[in-house]
């Protein structure tokens, strides 16, 4: 094997939460960290990506002062072993912008789009680990063969750590919880 085609080290060994808040924001792109490991993540299409945007800004104009709703940064799970998982879709605490890392305490809820290749990850592993760091409400998108997406809400029981089944949407989502929002996920 030539160092061309060899893996870079941090492939196998465990990092640190140090370790990773020393890499560039460009390191960080596509990957998330799994009890010390990095775990690479496919581009995703833009049909996954539109989904994202619409689910989060219209989550962003409904979520009142309180809240802001975006995509694509690290909630970190756990420190050690180091878990930062890069959902979706975030809704966290305004007063937070500028606090890093974001941490569960700071989210009210993460929406997951599944793709191929995510689907056992986000139906499964995810919905584990958000549940088990606290975070109120998750949301997992699935992308249907009919083209409108179906959305599966779930609530956290904090007795438990663990998330109960809420109401499952087509195309059209129209939550009471967190707050009131109606998104319409068929215009993609």
């Amino acid at each position: 094997m030539t160092a061309e085609t060899m893996a870079p080290a941090w492939m196998h060994e465990q990092i640190t939460a140090e370790e990773y808040e020393s890499w560039s924001e460009e390191q960080c792109a596509g990957i998330e960290i799994v009890d010390g490991m990095v775990v690479v993540s496919p581009s995703a299409s833009k049909r996954h990506n539109r989904l994202a945007r619409i689910l989060a800004n219209a989550l962003d104009g409904a979520a009142g002062p309180e809240w802001n709703a975006d995509t694509d940064f690290d909630v970190r799970l756990q420190d050690v072993p180091l878990t930062n998982r890069r959902p979706d879709v975030v809704v966290y605490r305004a007063d937070t912008i500028d606090i890093t890392p974001t941490r569960p305490e700071h989210v009210l809820l993460v929406a997951e789009v599944v793709s191929p290749g995510s689907e056992t990850t986000d139906r499964i592993v995810k919905v584990d680990q958000y549940a088990k760091a606290g975070i109120g409400f998750y949301w997992r998108i699935e992308q249907a063969a009919t083209g409108v997406p179906l959305v599966y809400t779930y609530v956290l029981d904090p007795a438990t750590r663990t998330y109960r089944d809420g109401d499952v949407f087509i195309g059209i989502l129209k939550a009471l919880a967190p707050f009131l929002v109606e998104i319409d996920l068929g215009q993609i």
